[in-house]
């Protein structure tokens, strides 16, 4: 199999220091660098239009929840993840090129609106086709079953980083935090690291508190297979009643979940 440039980040960690476990670097280096070969290719296409990414990213939302009447700046800033301060930027510069127009909202003195200009809806109606042909480029590597499975993947990480935890909490009848926090959480307080989904509170009644699940224990693994996501504990719950391993401190305990 071709060796890329990780390959050879990792060949040298082994020589120098094989005690060392850098298969992580493995993956996070790779979406770093895929990151800054992606955010390249597509900087190419927004400066053929005089845009930046960031300002695309605003006409994109505007196009998508905006409708003729726009949105709130605060509304806008949300969904884009942004402060308010960072987003009203933004809006200056496409204010400036005509491509957005900022006025006070009819209906509340303190909010403003943010909407699309008629240049602002046909610039995005130029670039989106020749945006999306581009990223569809850039992923010309894989065929349809493996970006399929790529995305399966990327989208089981940033479950749990974005910790979307609610509809399989619900489920199971607790609050839960995604592996990675119970792996910070269990070390502040000394305890050995575990990969599994950490119960944060119990509801009265529920599933989790008739099995004797309690605050504070991590969920390890259920029907035997482990429980490093709530993708997986989804999955398993799907499966009717099953024994499920916790870890209170230091001590596994077997439970039934029904």
């Amino acid at each position: 199999m071709p060796e890329d440039s990780v390959d050879a980040l990792l060949a040298s960690w082994a020589a120098s220091r094989p005690d060392l476990d850098m298969s992580p670097v493995g993956i996070v280096n790779r979406l770093l660098r895929i990151r800054a070969y992606i955010d390249r290719e597509l900087d190419r296409v927004f400066s053929a239009y005089d845009l930046t990414a960031p300002s695309f990213a605003v006409l994109v939302t505007l196009t998508r929840i905006g409708g003729e009447r726009g949105v709130s700046q605060r509304r806008l800033a949300d969904e884009l993840g942004l402060t308010p301060g960072t987003v009203s930027v933004r809006i200056d510069r496409l204010v400036e090129q005509g491509l957005v127009r900022r006025e006070a909202d009819p209906d509340s003195k303190r909010s403003v609106q943010v909407s699309l200009t008629p240049a602002g809806r046909e610039l995005f109606e130029r670039v989106v086709p020749v945006h999306l042909a581009n990223e569809d480029r850039v992923l010309a590597a894989l065929d349809a079953g493996e970006r399929e499975q790529l995305a399966g993947l990327l989208r089981k990480l940033l479950v749990e980083l974005e910790g979307s935890h609610r509809a399989t909490g619900d489920r199971l009848g607790a609050s839960l935090e995604p592996a990675h926090v119970a792996i910070r959480r269990r070390a502040a307080v000394g305890l050995p690291p575990v990969a599994g989904l950490l119960v944060r509170s119990v509801e009265d009644g529920g599933p989790a508190a008739r099995a004797g699940i309690e605050p504070g224990d991590v969920l390890l693994r259920a029907g035997g297979a482990e429980l490093r996501s709530s993708t997986a504990l989804d999955a398993a719950l799907d499966g009717g009643p099953m024994r499920i391993t916790v870890l209170r401190g230091d001590e596994e305990r077997e439970l039934t979940l029904t």
